[in-house]
This record gives C-alpha cells, structure tokens and sequence, in this order.
C-alpha cells in the first residue's frame, strides 16, 4: 500500500469496522487523529499507517483499558516503553486464558454430569463397563461420628491445597465407599473423597460396575444400596472394587432438595472370576 494513501473518515470506519463517531470521539479526546484535514472542506483524512493504531485501540479497550489510560501509553510511547506495556498485557492475556480455560472445564464437567444422566431409567440397575476417568482421590478417612465427617472434609480440602497449590477445588465432591465397608452394609461413612478433574492426577479405574439411582436428599441412600447388592449377587457378581457414590443432579440444577438425583457405582466381578484367572 502507498505510504501515501488517504483515506475518508466513512472509508476508514468501514476498513477498521468502527464508526464516524468513534473516531470523531478518538481526535476530540487527543486520542487519535486525522493525518491530514483538508484546507478549504475541512475534511479529514486518514492514513494507512493508521489503520493499525486503532486495532490497538480496540484490543486495549477489549483488556479493559480506559481511553484515558490508552491516550497516556500513546502519549509516552517509544519502542523501550511499548515494549514492556505490550509485555504486561500479554502477561494480562495469559492469565486470562488460564482462568477461562479452568472455569471452561468446570462448566463441562458439570454439564457432563447432567447429560450424564438424561436417558437412565432410575428405576433400574444395570452392570456396564465404564472407561477409567481422571479424578482428584483424597488420603482415607478416619472417623466415626458425624463430628469426624465434618473434619474428614475440611481435611480433604485442606490436603489437596497443601499437595497441590495450583488445583482447582470448584469442583463438586462426593464419595468413595471401599469394598470392605460396602460388604458389610456400611454405607454412611465414606472411606475417601474424589471430585472429576480433567487434570486429576488419579483415576476411578476402567472395570465393570452395577450402577443404580435414586431419588432424595443428600444421604438417603440405604434402599438402594440394599436393592443394589441383592441384584449383584442375584446375577452371579460380586463385590470387585471400590464403591463410587455422587449427585449428577444437584443444587447446582435441581431447586427442591427431596429431588436431588444420586448415583451409585458399584465395582463388580464374575462371582467365579477370582478363581479363574490366570488358570
């Protein structure tokens, strides 16, 4: 492009997709204006060179930049000084883009847990093969009162922000019951916390699970945990595993708390399976 081409203020709006009065706004503040305005029309005229000035504009603005603060780094500008403003905005970027990117996998992580569960028939029970997903597991519990599960929490969180500083804790949390404690009808205590990561650095291991749900509060679970280990053992499996126990409908999405949605994770095995392998 000619060093030297110029260009109508309608012209020049249209090629940076502002308007007449933003740029009439940009030369009234001392922001930007007119290279050139004509002798006798008073015209203005744009420059080429221009076009790139109000691009900057409009980024700094979109970072939150007033125009004031704008017209000061316009005003100060040499190569040294645009340097380490453009640094630190970038530096202002790349923190943006960690939040977003960390609230982006939250926000589908709870959507998955709500399409999750869009076509189950809560009625029944069923033994499917799940694929192994990334999970935060926290360190055992050990308690027996409800005093005791309160500080289990507490601690859990506490231990993840300890062991991992960056983590994101927004995540919902819920329950990992052990194959011994499931056994013998304990269903109220969990052995561990675990909330879905992306990024979590353990697993609910790829295996086999009877998978039920229920209707009700936080906690009423006891029917279906004794629905549950009948059907296991009514089709020939058996306990195999850990015991995963969560609300894919929640507060988060359901408003009357008698209708909160839970689903429950049984691993299980072949009742001859333990025998057989390896044999």
């Amino acid at each position: 492009m000619a060093d030297n081409a110029l260009f109508t203020v309608s012209d020049f709006a249209k090629m940076t997709r502002t308007t007449k009065n933003t740029l009439h706004h940009y030369d009234a503040i001392g922001l930007l204006s007119p290279l050139v305005r004509g002798a006798n029309n008073n015209y203005r005229y744009y420059s080429s060179g221009q076009l790139a000035v109000v691009n900057v504009i409009r980024t700094l603005q979109a970072l939150g930049m007033s125009l004031s603060e704008i017209k000061t780094l316009r005003d100060r500008r040499t190569p040294e000084f645009m340097d380490k403003e453009l640094t630190q905005q970038i530096d202002r970027i790349n923190m943006k883009i960690e939040e977003w990117s960390r609230a982006q996998k939250l926000l589908l992580t709870l959507q998955k847990a709500i399409h999750s569960v869009e076509n189950v028939k809560e009625e029944a029970i069923t033994i499917q093969f799940l694929p192994a997903e990334a999970i935060v597991l926290g360190e055992p519990n050990d308690y027996n009162c409800d005093r005791d599960a309160y500080n289990a929490l507490v601690d859990f969180y506490d231990a993840i922000s300890k062991k991992w500083p960056d983590m994101d804790l927004n995540y919902p949390v819920w329950a990992v019951f052990s194959e011994e404690r499931i056994r013998r009808g304990d269903w109220v205590w969990p052995d561990r916390y675990y909330f879905y990561n992306p990024e979590g650095p353990d697993q609910r291991p790829a295996a086999f699970y009877a998978i039920g749900y229920t209707r009700g509060r936080y906690g009423q679970s006891d029917e279906l945990y004794r629905r549950m280990i009948d059907f296991i053992d009514k089709n020939g499996f058996e306990i195999g595993g850990n015991t995963y126990e969560e609300y894919p409908l929640n507060e988060v999405c359901i408003s009357d708390d008698t209708n909160y949605l839970m689903r429950v994770m049984i691993s299980v095995r072949e009742k001859n399976r333990r025998y057989t392998e390896g044999g």
